[in-house]
């Protein structure tokens, strides 16, 4: 069955991954609560790939910073957009929201964040 994936580039201070690893697993409660299939945050590890573009230059990376790569996993985009409007009423996501108004409380610059919806192409699952 073909899935639909919403991903995300972030680029993040260092200082700042335990912080997003906070916000993040609340997050993930969230989306899974409300439907989502899969939920993941990756942080940067091996990044140095030669002969090709690099997720931290894509991204912008300044100095003391790294990337996120994360993505969340549903049936279809109609599912998905039945999973996000669900989130977007949940208490916990309108506290989140909140708090990030004050771009203080923020971990990350959302608008240096890149993201988009996905139709999976090809999935090989075993």
């Amino acid at each position: 069955m073909p899935t639909y994936v919403d991903g995300f580039l972030i680029p993040i201070p260092k200082k700042n991954l335990k912080a997003y690893r906070a916000m993040a697993a609340v997050g993930g409660k969230i989306w899974k609560k409300h439907g989502a299939l899969e939920y993941r945050e990756c942080v940067g590890d091996d990044l140095a790939v030669q002969g090709m573009k690099s997720f931290p230059r894509c991204a912008g990376t300044r100095a003391g910073e790294t990337v996120l790569f994360s993505w969340i996993t549903y049936k279809s985009r109609a599912h998905r957009d039945s999973v996000n409007k669900k989130v977007m009423k949940d208490p916990r996501m309108l506290k989140m929201i909140e708090e990030m108004k004050d771009q203080k409380r923020v971990p990350f610059d959302m608008k240096r964040m890149a993201m988009g919806g996905f139709k999976v192409l090809v999935e090989v699952m075993k």
